[in-house]
């Protein structure tokens, strides 16, 4: 799980520091060994980790913290401000261009996700009312246009390719096709290499001077490590890069790249993927990210994906069924499925306070079976579970390759749930009752 190494280490070297009756220099110091170690094994940046350590230091080591009463709470919140502005201080938004299509550059090392990134970011700027077009200028990776045209159908946006023609040429065709069918967005998939090279750099500095892009940028894979900061400074030294899109941050990576590729470069964090389908981009938000690194959970990000993930209509029918103890199965689906759209049990729980940071136990799995077993019940059954007998559920578990028993216990659970959704409604009741009438 991503940063669950640095986030454990950090959260112990902080409680070591804190659990003292009285914060001293000394102790002060042993703690800023801990976290400074905890900053090298997870790969970042030397220079980037001894800064962090100094500013961090000085603050703690003021007369207004030694002296507070709350020494551990005052620490805390400095180390997150201090990690909080190492990755950037502030949300980087993308920025748009007077005239149409705005154009954004996606560059990288070969391996690094750029192509299902460019699908992503196409997908996530046509929820917010944009309409983009993909242009496949990666011409030497076998399948590297098929698989931009595969991704771009998934996600509902078309791709302009010219096969193997120059690719400058295809980017300058591409932003006149857009213009002509009324597309505001161009986003430029470009080749990716093994390691980086010269040709590589003059021909996506030869693109960037026929297009010029309003923004170029570059797709890191945050797995690599320290090696990921390197790339971005050589790319940035070429192409001036204008922000930096951090992949794989939901894999194990030691967040290292996170935390250095912004003070190394100068550049912004402006997404980040989290997850290997289409929807997993996020906008990046450095606050968060330390809040999450730190142990103190994300949950604004949370209520993020739920107002994404929950209609405002199911929303309201949910709640009037609630109150009224109505729920059915299809209730229950539906709501399995905005689970999903949230990213799962595991991912949800993953940005609540106490838990960031930590390998949950949970298996995502979990939610297939009872879904595969309303699934395999008729409408009726689902707005009416009275009426299953035993040969319909018999007939359901064949259908969704369990058992009876599973059926059952789904049956039983679900019955249980209303059955606490109602007492819960009667004694809401008797108390507004008692609250109007006092000799009740």
């Amino acid at each position: 799980m991503a940063f669950e190494g640095l986030s454990e280490k950090l959260q112990g070297a902080l409680r070591k520091m804190t659990g003292h009756g009285k914060l001293t220099e000394a102790v002060v110091k042993e703690g800023m060994r801990d976290i400074r170690m905890a900053l090298l094994e997870a790969d970042v940046n030397y220079a980037v980790a001894k800064d962090f350590i100094k500013k961090v230091t000085e603050k703690c080591v003021g007369q207004e913290v030694l002296s507070s009463l709350t020494p551990a709470q005052q620490v805390l919140k400095i180390v997150n401000d201090e990690m909080t502005q190492l990755m950037g201080g502030t949300n980087a938004k993308l920025t748009w261009s007077p005239s149409v299509p705005t154009i954004y550059m996606l560059c990288g090392l070969q391996g690094a996700g750029k192509t299902t990134m460019a699908g992503k970011l196409a997908g996530y700027l046509t929820k917010q009312g944009k309409k983009p077009m993909l242009a496949a200028c990666d011409i030497y990776r076998p399948a590297a246009i098929k698989q931009l045209q595969v991704v771009g159908e998934q996600v509902g946006v078309p791709v302009f390719e010219k096969g193997t023609q120059d690719p400058v040429k295809t980017a300058k065709e591409a932003i006149d096709y857009a213009r002509y069918y009324g597309r505001d967005v161009l986003i430029i998939d470009t080749a990716g290499r093994l390691h980086i090279d010269t040709d590589l750099m003059d021909e996506l500095a030869r693109v960037k001077e026929t297009v010029k892009p309003q923004e170029i940028l570059l797709v890191v894979d945050a797995m690599t490590g320290q090696d990921a900061v390197n790339v971005a400074k050589a790319f940035n030294d070429k192409l001036e890069v204008d922000g930096v899109i951090l992949t794989k941050l939901d894999g194990d990576t030691r967040g290292g790249a996170a935390l250095s590729v912004r003070a190394v470069t100068g550049k912004p964090i402006k997404f980040s993927g989290i997850g290997e389908k289409l929807t997993d981009i996020e906008p990046f938000h450095p606050d968060r990210m330390a809040s999450r690194i730190l142990g103190r959970g994300d949950v604004l990000t949370l209520i993020d994906k739920a107002v994404e993930a929950f209609d405002d209509k199911d929303t309201e029918k949910l709640a009037r069924k609630v109150k009224t103890a109505d729920l059915d199965l299809e209730d229950f689906l539906d709501q399995m499925q905005s689970m999903k759209k949230m990213g799962g049990i595991k991912s949800m729980m993953s940005m609540l306070p106490g838990l960031s940071g930590k390998d949950i136990d949970i298996d995502d799995n979990a939610m297939k079976k009872p879904e595969a077993i309303i699934r395999s019940m008729t409408p009726k059954e689902r707005r009416n579970p009275g009426i299953l007998n035993a040969s319909r559920r018999k007939r359901i578990a064949a259908g969704s390759g369990t058992t009876v028993q599973d059926v059952n216990q789904l049956i039983n659970q679900f019955e249980q749930a209303k059955k606490m959704m109602k007492q819960m409604t009667n004694i809401k009741g008797r108390g507004r009752m008692r609250m109007r009438f006092p000799g009740m």
